[in-house]
Order: C-alpha cells, then structure tokens, then sequence
C-alpha cells in the first residue's frame, strides 16, 4: 500500500520570464521548492532563453509558445516525470497562441493554461468565450475517460464581487462581464471547484494589480489566478495559497497542495 504524499503544485503569471528572471526567479523556485509550477506569458520563445532559466537543476521544463513574438506564451517546470506532454488542444486557432500545455501524470492531468484577456474589442471577448468553452469541453471529454484533472493559471475572470476591489465600477469591463462569471459558474455547475474558494469561502486576497494607480500598495486588485480540480479529486485537496507578498510581476502566485 502506498504511503501519503503531498504535491505542491504552483501557478504564476510572471508577465515576461525573461524579465522576472532578473528579479530573482530562480532563486525564487529553489526556495520554494514547488513540485510542479506553471507559468503563464512568459512572452518568449524558448530559443531566446538561456541555459540557466530552461534547465533549473531538480526540474524537466517544457514550453509552449505563440505564433508571435513576445506575445503570450506557457511554460512548466516539474520535478515529477510526465507521462505525457501536449501542446494544446487540437484546435489551432487557439494553439496557435501559446497558452496551453498539458501535461499527464499517473494521478491526474494538468492543464497550465493562460486564457484569453477580452478586453481589446468584442472579437477577442468571443474567442475568449469560445475558448472556454474548448477548455471545458477538452476536460470533460478527459473526465468521461476516468482521468481526474487539475486546471491552472490566468483565467483573466475574476469570479463573483468578493474577488476583486471595485466590483460595481467593473460590472461593463471584461474580466467581470456577467458573461464571463457565467462562464465560472458553468465550470463549476459541470463538477469543478475552485480550490482556493473551497477551503477560503470568505477570504479576500487577490492575485493581480493594476500598474495604474498604486493599486497593488493600496490592494486593490482581482482574484484572476485560479486552481480549479474535477470534483473527483476532492478529497485530495489539502491547502491553497495566494502569495501576494511575492513580486516581480502584476500578477502574484497561488499554491495548491494536493494529497494522495
């Protein structure tokens, strides 16, 4: 019979790795230890980094980057072998972007995803609808073949009025359109939790600042940054964190430990 073990799995936004590296990035992972992290727009492709960033001793890396340059882009670091790695989903309008990598271990599959910001205009409001919905559907499809799933990143939604500052002046903006948290409320209705939620039902702490206004010295941010699981991982859930106290970019990281 197989003893207890914990797995730390970590999710960051760093908003360009190359820049955070010069803050301290991989001073950071060693001293945190973290079992799997996945990053978000790292804004590179992997042929512009250097040795040191790709091949963090203790860590497999791998990276997943968009058609343009210093435009989006996922990467993650893990301790624990894959057993497989996918670059997206099969839909090229949205692997094109470089924002899904998906990796299979033996008691899950992990989803790193950094999904679309609908800001811009209303066509990028669509594709980041659709790409929800992509999302929800490539899950459920892996749920249907008895795989439990883990999905991490930005979800560029914050959910209800407790994750973010300034609910009601937000109420017309993406990232807080009543379709976008319609989307979330989706995603749980079809048997995910929020990790971070579950265990903090009334805990205020947010995961982005805006560069504008002072907003991260006077708190005034979103809960973007999320860890969902299937619901058949439940009891599995052991703790949640958000690190805002960590810097080095807009967005802080959020921990999920697992147990098994």
């Amino acid at each position: 019979m197989r003893g207890v073990c914990t797995l730390k799995i970590y999710s960051w936004n760093v908003n360009g790795i190359r820049a955070v590296e010069k803050k301290g990035f991989i001073d950071w992972i060693k001293e945190e230890n973290p079992d799997i992290l996945g990053i978000q727009e790292t804004k590179a492709h992997v042929e512009q980094l250097n040795e040191e960033l790709i091949n963090i001793d203790g860590y497999e890396s791998f990276f997943c980057s968009g058609e343009r340059k210093g435009y989006s882009g996922v990467a993650v670091y893990t301790k624990i072998k894959p057993k497989s790695v996918k670059y997206g989903i099969g839909i090229e309008e949205f692997d094109k972007e470089g924002r899904i990598l998906i990796l299979e271990y033996n008691d899950f599959t992990f989803l790193n995803i950094y999904f679309p910001n609908g800001q811009k205009d209303e066509i990028r409001l669509d594709y980041k609808l659709r790409f929800y919905d992509a999302i929800l559907d490539y899950c459920n499809d892996l749920r249907k073949r008895g795989i439990k799933v883990v999905i991490s990143g930005d979800y560029n939604t914050a959910h209800n009025e407790i994750d973010l500052k300034n609910p009601k002046s937000n109420e017309k903006r993406s990232g807080f359109l009543r379709i976008e948290r319609d989307w979330i409320d989706k995603l749980i209705a079809n048997g995910y939790i929020d990790t971070f939620r579950y265990l903090n039902p009334e805990t205020i702490k947010y995961s982005w600042w805006s560069y504008r206004f002072n907003a991260r010295k006077n708190n005034a941010g979103w809960r973007i940054d999320y860890h969902f699981v299937s619901k058949e991982l439940k009891d599995n859930i052991l703790s949640t964190e958000i690190l805002n106290h960590v810097m080095g970019s807009d967005h802080c990281p959020v921990v999920l430990e697992l147990k098994f």
